[in-house]
């Protein structure tokens, strides 16, 4: 299973695109973070911590996680 990984430093959010069933809740949600018309489709630059993990919260097949990061 392919999966993939976005850090903003605090959060890494993990994307797992075969569980997606593309409910577009993510999109809807905080469009300027998740772009499917852009590479990569997540920028965790343009949302606080706080707002990606509630997003990421809703995700509803769980497709989209998040874990806080390990300070360095």
């Amino acid at each position: 299973m392919t999966t993939k990984h976005y850090s903003n430093g605090e959060i890494t959010v993990t994307w797992k695109p075969d569980k997606c069933i593309h409910s577009a809740v993510c999109i809807s949600g905080l469009p300027g973070v998740f772009d499917v018309d852009r590479n990569p489709w997540i920028d965790m630059k343009v949302a606080t911590t706080a707002e990606i993990a509630a997003q990421v919260d809703k995700c509803p097949s769980g497709a989209l996680t998040w874990r806080r990061n390990e300070p360095k």
